[in-house]
């Protein structure tokens, strides 16, 4: 009776659609709101801090002197409190994860925040 069971299960699988991904080659679309990592627009960011703040586990650390922004993804909890607080909406969630790494290092980002230019000189002198 069990090899009539087996028979019975294995043959109409072998005709049946794969339920597996071959992972490393077909990989499955995120589902809308999967959590990720955090990525950042180096380009939008103002170094304004807000984000570092707001981290409850100081995963981010800003610093406005080396114009740089870094994040500790073996730290962040992906929460998304730090992309709801940016004025300039430079952050956003992955919904990729983060590949397995050997080695626990931050991310650090160089930015690059656009001079400021001198305000025109007003003249005192009120001549008609």
């Amino acid at each position: 009776m069990g090899v009539l069971n087996f028979v019975t299960m294995t043959i109409p699988s072998i005709f049946k659609k794969k339920e597996t991904l071959t992972y490393p080659v077909v990989k499955k679309e995120p589902y809308p709101g999967q959590k990720g990592k955090i990525v950042i627009d180096a380009d939008k960011c103002i170094l304004c801090g807000r984000c570092a703040k707001t981290c409850p586990c100081d995963a981010i650390d800003v610093s406005r002197p080396k114009k740089s922004w870094s994040i500790n993804h073996f730290r962040c909890i992906t929460c998304s409190s730090c992309i709801e607080v940016c004025p300039k909406k430079c952050l956003s969630m992955d919904p990729q994860y983060e590949s397995v790494a050997r080695v626990k290092v931050a991310e650090v980002v160089e930015v690059n925040l656009p001079e400021k230019k001198p305000k025109p000189a007003v003249n005192s002198d009120n001549e008609i």
